[in-house]
């Protein structure tokens, strides 16, 4: 590739809104007039106006209030679209860009600008303090082939693999991962939007490993913060982690109600506030709930503990339960293991579901038919005997919990689990396998069985997570957390937000933190995703609901009620309806139910097909309003997240298809459904390749 010019990712649309003639906000205080005033001591000091120094010079700066001699610094004015402080991106082939974009490199972008991020190597930042907000919309389903000039959306037609890799290159050369720049006439009508508001395409590779064939989630990378050096674990001379053994209490290891919450488990009547809904509370048929009236209830006083005991007083039970199937995706019980902190077994059990069994899961849950034929105990029995076994100062453990609760038709409020002391390297929603804990912090092989006939067992797993708390306990809080690689974004921003002298007026001194508002603005229920702990959380069904939410995000509620007034400072989005099209994720899936209005919307025939180019125009018409609605200084991001993931999932699902018959005792090798060789394995890590070369879009309005 030749030379490249220094291109810009200006201002956008500046030339448009000095036409346009849009009128900015004011939010500086008005100066106060000369004034005489008294101090402590009852002498006058005098107040003045002089005017601002060279140095504060602007288009749109006036006078500055002296007191003692002092400037007292005002709030500065958002910058007209040709103020020389107009913040801007710009990209130079001086830029450290020798491959592709990460996208998590897009994420740490925003993290430079509002919170306490490292500066970006692969693009520079003009006058960072003057970005005001910055709205993210994810948008699967985009490619890099939708904006090249040859393109006929009637007979788009997904390249074959070797095509694909081919178009792709070997990523030697600047052409291949060089920003594109857009130029509207060479685009198709239906993206030609884009290039008003973007002035390049990013060509952005998403998360995961091509040698092991494997994509990561790329909303789980872009909402997902790195640790900062100060919540990192020590580290010793040699480079290891160098970790200080404190005993710890159970007690500080028990999941809170918003946690429980969040991770799924069923809610218990003491996990919900004093009043009315506490007291009106019902279980849904078939559950019960422990015998717990408040979370006080479960408090032991220090008189009653034994110095220097682990368990506080409580009664410690690990638990841990096997399933089957009685339909398409329902589980029923069918035993139950329930171990002392000793380790010893109170309860194991067989447990005979009320609706007959689809598939016993042999291979999993070591359950067959012969072993429950003679089983008369059913679900109720056992959730009387645990009502009687649980009291308030019972803790229950184990690994995944919610699953195992929710067969048993069982909430309690003290809870301690193993998938959220051990959280996972790439942060939620993502939670560790026991197996894998147990190999990594008990140097112990457990579930052996998994996937053959041998199945789990579950008392040896109950006994697994009551060896990991113990060890957990006795080694403290920071042991085995280096794991966890991240801080959820959301809490990064409202944790570690940084306000600059030019926007925050005379109480920043330049990097004071300060907490950033966000908005979540998402397909589905988010109560359990990492968008969670976002300040507004707004679910939407479809991408015009999404649209609209962007826009409220961003603008605030007249009554401040929900959206805080003049909008959030941070707006993560994704729209999905182009995603259902290119078929790249379920659309059946629970949440993510796309109606008949929203397929008409989407770009549906008369035939039921829908069109590609009808979505296209309908996506580029969104962006568009929604760019027409951001306040001047905002940054504006679209990501595709990644790229066409159908065939990886394909090869994957085969793959797993062969390990389970493989792993089947007395299959033969020529009996096989499916077969795996090095040709498919090759096939694989070409196919998550594809699935890795992702768009995105940067534009500031």
């Amino acid at each position: 590739m030749g030379k490249k010019k220094n291109n810009t990712v200006n201002r956008g649309v500046a030339s448009a809104l000095a036409t346009a003639n849009l009128p900015l906000i004011d939010d500086a205080e008005p100066v106060a007039p000369p004034m005489i005033r008294s101090d402590s001591e009852g002498k006058s000091s005098s107040g003045s106006l002089k005017r601002s120094g060279p140095h504060d010079a602007d288009d749109d700066d006036g006078w500055q209030t002296i007191e003692r001699g002092r400037p007292v610094k005002k709030h500065k004015k958002i910058p007209t679209a040709n103020s020389a402080r107009y913040p801007a991106l710009q990209f130079s082939e001086k830029s450290r860009l020798q491959s592709k974009v990460n996208l998590s490199q897009f994420r740490d972008l925003i993290l430079y600008l509002f919170a306490d991020g490292p500066a970006p190597q692969w693009i520079s930042v003009s006058h960072r303090p003057e970005f005001r907000k910055v709205v993210v919309i994810m948008v699967p389903g985009l490619e890099e082939a939708m904006f090249k000039a040859d393109v006929d959306f009637s007979k788009y037609e997904t390249p074959t693999l070797d095509q694909a890799i081919k178009q792709l290159g070997d990523g030697s050369s600047p052409d291949h991962f060089y920003p594109r720049p857009l130029d509207k006439e060479a685009l198709q009508p239906s993206v030609q939007p884009f290039a008003d508001m973007f002035p390049h395409l990013w060509p952005v590779k998403a998360p995961g490993d091509d040698k092991y064939g494997r994509l990561h989630s790329p909303l789980t990378t872009m909402l997902t913060a790195p640790l900062t050096k100060g919540k990192d674990k020590a580290k010793d001379k040699t480079g290891t982690d160098s970790h200080r053994d404190i005993r710890t209490r159970i007690t500080e290891f028990l999941a809170t109600p918003e946690e429980l919450l969040e991770n799924g488990f069923p809610t218990h009547p003491a996990m919900l506030p004093e009043g009315e809904r506490r007291e009106s509370f019902k279980d849904p048929v078939g559950w019960v709930h422990t015998r717990v009236s408040k979370l006080e209830d479960g408090d032991v006083p220090e008189s009653e503990i034994q110095q220097g005991s682990i368990t506080a007083g409580r009664e410690v039970l690990a638990i841990d339960c096997e399933m089957c199937l009685t339909g398409p995706s329902e589980l029923a019980l069918t035993r139950i293991s329930l171990l002392s902190w000793g380790g010893d077994t109170v309860l194991d059990e067989l447990v005979k579901p009320d609706k007959p069994i689809t598939d016993y899961v042999t291979q999993y849950s070591g359950i067959t038919k012969e072993m429950l034929d003679p089983v008369t105990t059913t679900l109720g029995d056992i959730q009387a005997k645990l009502l009687d076994l649980l009291h308030p100062r019972t803790i229950l453990l184990g690994h995944s919990l919610e699953s195992d609760l929710k067969a048993l038709r069982l909430s309690h409020p003290f809870i301690v689990d193993t998938a959220m002391l051990f959280p996972h390297a790439r942060g939620p929603p993502l939670k560790n396998s026991l197996k894998y804990l147990a190999q990594r912090h008990l140097n112990r092989e457990v579930q052996k069985g998994g996937g053959t006939i041998n199945g789990h067992d579950s008392v040896e797993d109950a006994k697994t997570c009551l060896d990991l708390v113990k060890k957990k306990c006795e080694k403290g809080k920071a042991w085995a957390t280096g794991d966890s690689q991240g801080e959820n974004l959301f809490r990064r921003l409202a944790r570690a937000g940084t306000a600059y002298r030019a926007t925050a007026g005379p109480e920043a001194t330049g990097g004071l933190h300060v907490g950033k508002t966000s908005a979540a603005v998402e397909w589905g229920d988010m109560s359990r995703s990492a968008c969670n702990a976002a300040t507004v959380t707004i679910p939407c069904k479809s991408d015009a609901e999404v649209e609209a939410g962007i826009i409220r995000a961003v603008k605030g509620d007249p009554d401040g009620l929900e959206v805080p007034g003049g909008g959030v400072d941070f707006v993560w989005a994704r729209m999905r309806e182009l995603e259902f099209l290119q078929g790249w994720a379920n659309r059946n899936r629970p949440g993510t139910t796309v109606d008949e209005k929203t397929d008409k919307n989407a770009g549906a025939d008369k035939n039921g097909a829908s069109s590609l180019k009808e979505c296209l125009d309908a996506l580029s018409q969104r962006l568009q309003r929604i760019h027409a609605a951001l306040p001047p200084c905002t940054l504006f991001m679209v990501v595709s997240g990644t790229g066409d993931p159908r065939e990886m999932s394909r090869l994957q699902s085969m793959h797993s298809q062969f390990k389970k018959e493989y792993n089947t005792p007395g299959s033969k090798w020529d009996q096989l459904s499916v077969k795996w060789t090095s040709e498919e394995e090759d096939a694989l890590r070409k196919a998550v390749k594809v699935a890795r070369a992702g768009v995105g879009f940067l534009a500031v309005k």
